[in-house]
C-alpha cells in the first residue's frame, strides 16, 4: 500500500493542480511568468510519477484535509428529471456526500471548478468509486484528449472517462484547460482546472421543462457538454480568420518586422488549437464505435454530429496554418522586392553621378595648362554638359524600363 509520503513524492506536481500549467495561472501571474512574451507558452511539465511507482492514484492516497493556502474551488450540483429540476452550490461537502439524491432525480451533474483542494477530489472519488488511473489523469495535467472505459469490478463503478481541452480567448491570448468528464449510469462528474466554462447555455436548457436534456439520460448530458466545448472553437477560429485577413493586408501594403512577430504568434496559437482538436477526432470516433453500458445508443447517434464539427474545425485550422505559412513567405518576398527596389534606385543614382564625378575630377586637377581653364564660358559649359549627360541617362533608363 502506498503511504502519504510516497504520494507526496509522486504527486508533487499536482499540488496545487492550477500550478501545473502556466496557461492556467491567475492573469497577473501569467503576465509575470511570461516576461512580456505574448502568445502560446509551451507546456514543459511532463513528469507523471517516479520510475517504478504504481500506476494510478487511490482515493485514500489524497490528503483529506483542506490545504492551508487559500484555493478557489466551486462545486455545483444539478439534479433533474423530465418533471423536476434543482440546482445548488455545495458549501458543506461532507453533508452533501452523506445525502442521497432526491428520488425524483434521474440525472445528477456535479461540476468542480478548480483542482486546488485535493480533499474535494478524494471525497468525490470515494463516493462515486472512481478508478485510480482516471484520478491520476484528472490531477496530472495537461493530458491529451482521450476516452477510457472502466467496467464494474466490485471496487469501482462502471464509468466512461473522457478528457477534452477547452479553448478560451483571454485578452486576445489563447488559453486551453483540461476538462475531465466521468459518465455513469445516472451521474456525470466534471472537473475543470479553473472557474468559468462555456456550459451556461446547457444549464439554461436543463431549466426548460420538456427539453431534450431533461428527457434523456446522463450520457446525453455528457454529449451536450462535449459538443459545447468543441463548438467553442469556431468563434475563436473566426477571430483568427479576421486577424489573418488583416495581416495579409499589412504584409502586402506596409510590411514590417512587427508583422513577422504577429504571424509567428498566430502560427503558435493555431498549433495549440490543433493540439486540442486533433485528438478529439479519435476520441469521438472511439465513442461511436465502441459501445459502453453508460453510453446509450441515442447518444452515440448524436455524437456523430460532434465528430463532424470536430473534423470541420480541424480542416479550418489546417487551412489557417497554411495561410499563416503563406503570409510568412509573402512577407519575405515583399521584403526582398522592397530591398531590390531600394538597391535599384541607389544603383541608378550612383550611375548618374559617375560621369559627373569624372568631369569634376578632371577639371579639379591642379594643372596650369588645362584646356578651357581660363575660358570665360568654361563654368557654364561645365554645368550644361553635366545636366545634358544626366538628362540623357535618365531618359535612357526610362526607355529601358528601369525607372
Amino acid at each position: 500500500m502506498t503511504s502519504d509520503k510516497d504520494f507526496e513524492t509522486r504527486g508533487a506536481d499536482v499540488r496545487p493542480a492550477s500550478a501545473t500549467n502556466a496557461n492556467d495561472a491567475p492573469q497577473g501571474a501569467r503576465k509575470a511568468s511570461s516576461r512580456g512574451k505574448r502568445g502560446l507558452r509551451l507546456p514543459r511539465r511532463f513528469k507523471k510519477a517516479a520510475p517504478g511507482s504504481a500506476a494510478g492514484i487511490e482515493p485514500h492516497e489524497l490528503p483529506a484535509a483542506v490545504p492551508s493556502a487559500p484555493v478557489s474551488v466551486r462545486i455545483t450540483c444539478i439534479d433533474y428529471s423530465p418533471e423536476h429540476e434543482a440546482s445548488e452550490e455545495v458549501h458543506d461537502l461532507p453533508g452533501f456526500i452523506a445525502r442521497h439524491r432526491p428520488e425524483s432525480a434521474v440525472v445528477r451533474w456535479i461540476n468542480v471548478d478548480g483542482l486546488g483542494d485535493l480533499g474535494v477530489v478524494r471525497a468525490l472519488a470515494e463516493k462515486y468509486r472512481l478508478h485510480p488511473l482516471a484520478i491520476e489523469d484528472v490531477l496530472h495535467i495537461p493530458q491529451r484528449p482521450k476516452v477510457q472505459a472502466y467496467e464494474e469490478d466490485g471496487s469501482y463503478q462502471a464509468r466512461l472517462f473522457v478528457i477534452v481541452r477547452e479553448l478560451e480567448l483571454r485578452a486576445q491570448q489563447l488559453h486551453a484547460e483540461q476538462v475531465s468528464i466521468f459518465i455513469g449510469h445516472k451521474t456525470v462528474l466534471t472537473f475543470q482546472e479553473t472557474p468559468g466554462d462555456v456550459w451556461d447555455p446547457i444549464r439554461q436548457r436543463i431549466r426548460v421543462a420538456g427539453s431534450a436534456l431533461r428527457r434523456n439520460d446522463a450520457s446525453f448530458l455528457a454529449y451536450s457538454l462535449i459538443d459545447a466545448v468543441v463548438d467553442e472553437a469556431f468563434p475563436i477560429l473566426e477571430q483568427f480568420g479576421d486577424r489573418l485577413e488583416e495581416l495579409e493586408d499589412v504584409v502586402l501594403q506596409r510590411p514590417s518586422p512587427e508583422v513577422v512577430h504577429e504571424i509567428h504568434r498566430m502560427k503558435r496559437e493555431l498549433l495549440l488549437v490543433r493540439r486540442a482538436l486533433w485528438p478529439m477526432r479519435e476520441v469521438l470516433s472511439k465513442m461511436q464505435r465502441e459501445p459502453h453500458e453508460c453510453f446509450s445508443e441515442v447518444t452515440r447517434t448524436y455524437i456523430r454530429d460532434v465528430y463532424d464539427h470536430t473534423v470541420q474545425a480541424i480542416d479550418i485550422v489546417e487551412t489557417y496554418r497554411e495561410v499563416a505559412t503563406g503570409l510568412s513567405e509573402t512577407y519575405m518576398t515583399a521584403m526582398s522586392h522592397r530591398m531590390n527596389e531600394i538597391m535599384k534606385v541607389l544603383t541608378i543614382m550612383g550611375t548618374i553621378f559617375i560621369p559627373l564625378t569624372f568631369f569634376a575630377g578632371v577639371y579639379g586637377m591642379n594643372f596650369e595648362y588645362l584646356p578651357e581653364f581660363k575660358w570665360r564660358y568654361g563654368y557654364p559649359m561645365f554645368w550644361i554638359v553635366c545636366l545634358f549627360t544626366s538628362g540623357t541617362m535618365i531618359a535612357w533608363f526610362r526607355r529601358r524600363g528601369w525607372l
